[in-house]
């Protein structure tokens, strides 16, 4: 069950990124996903500020092209945890997922994120062909 939504969720995100109004056929980009569990009592104030973090990716991580986020149609069981949650960002390449780790508003990103998520996560990449 548990390789079935994930193979449900890997071809959402492709077919968002086939969809995508920038799409291309032979789209060479990388699409880092992952879904997670959310804090329960996180407050609208801390969600806000995930959405704008994530919101501004693009503009402060050179090669980051898009992000996507929201609640996911379908929960994935990741054994204990329930992942209801769910981002994709678009990549210009696989280069730019390790510069992007070492970015420094990587980290301010990640505080944000933080306060909107259990520790842990379910996370896949898929390469453009």
């Amino acid at each position: 069950m548990k390789s079935s939504r994930m193979a449900h969720l890997a071809a959402c995100a492709a077919l968002a990124l086939l969809l995508s109004p920038g799409a291309r056929a032979g789209e060479k980009t990388l699409m880092h996903c992952f879904a997670w569990t959310p804090i329960k009592d996180a407050t609208p104030a801390q969600w806000q500020a995930f959405y704008q973090a994530s919101d501004a990716m693009p503009t402060k991580i050179p090669g980051v092209l898009k992000v996507w986020y929201g609640k996911l149609q379908s929960p994935l069981n990741a054994g204990p945890a329930v992942r209801e949650y769910g981002m994709c960002i678009e990549m210009a390449s696989p280069d730019v997922l390790k510069a992007y780790r070492d970015d420094p508003y990587h980290k301010t990103w990640v505080q944000a994120y933080s306060k909107v998520r259990v520790e842990g996560t379910t996370t896949y990449n898929i390469l453009g062909q």
